[in-house]
């Protein structure tokens, strides 16, 4: 079982129940995923993830793009409820990332930390981001990245933000050491329990719901 899946097994044996506006979910507060790049072939390897769909929309991301029709035409119908607006407001966040990869590779500071914030810019949006902090650190030539959610969709978001973090370091001219995602809040909808239950028993084909 990689990685990945034993934190859904875990929120599924372990997680405590709670009720918000979007449904019951089962949830655990502040776990940690230490994935090193044998651990991310596992992933990916092992559980099917949209990698040319989250390519495209890191991509739009990080052009500043804010206009659901734009992700449509790319394939991506998940930002759909949000409007004529991408109101979660990432491409605010991330379209400062090009100018922060560059800047790493041109400095490659062992000294330096570089962060990128996703937080309160007074954009337009209905809550703020579920992944609030990147860290980008060089540890003895070597890239070691830290990733901070308040807020984690075991089922859809945490896979999408772990290939993102991933296609991240991939931009950056050193060889990937770690990746750490530490994870505020992770949950599972009660809808999608039973779901969940079948991919960890072997079923590649499961289907997951988006609650919003």
């Amino acid at each position: 079982m990689n990685k990945y899946y034993k934190i859904l097994d875990k929120i599924l044996t372990k997680g405590k129940t709670q009720n918000n506006k979007k449904g019951h979910i089962k949830y655990l507060l502040n776990e940690q995923l230490f994935l090193t790049p044998v651990d991310l072939l596992d992933i990916f390897e092992g559980h099917n993830i949209a990698r040319r769909k989250l390519r495209n929309e890191l991509q739009l991301f990080m052009r500043g793009e804010r206009n659901v029709e734009k992700y449509r035409e790319a394939g991506i119908n998940w930002w759909d409820y949000c409007g004529s607006i991408l109101v979660n407001s990432y491409p605010t966040y991330f379209e400062k990332l090009p100018p922060l990869i560059t800047r790493i590779n041109k400095e490659k500071r062992n000294s330096k930390n570089y962060v990128l914030f996703l937080g309160e810019t007074g954009a337009e949006s209905n809550q703020a981001p579920c992944l609030s902090l990147v860290q980008f650190q060089i540890d003895e030539g070597e890239l070691v990245l830290s990733a901070y959610q308040r807020s984690s969709d075991a089922n859809l978001g945490l896979p999408a933000d772990i290939y993102h973090l991933y296609l991240m370091s991939r931009q950056v001219d050193l060889p990937l050491k770690s990746i750490t995602l530490n994870l505020a809040n992770v949950h599972i909808y009660e809808n999608n329990i039973d779901r969940t239950r079948s991919l960890l028993d072997g079923n590649e084909n499961v289907k997951f719901e988006l609650n919003v």
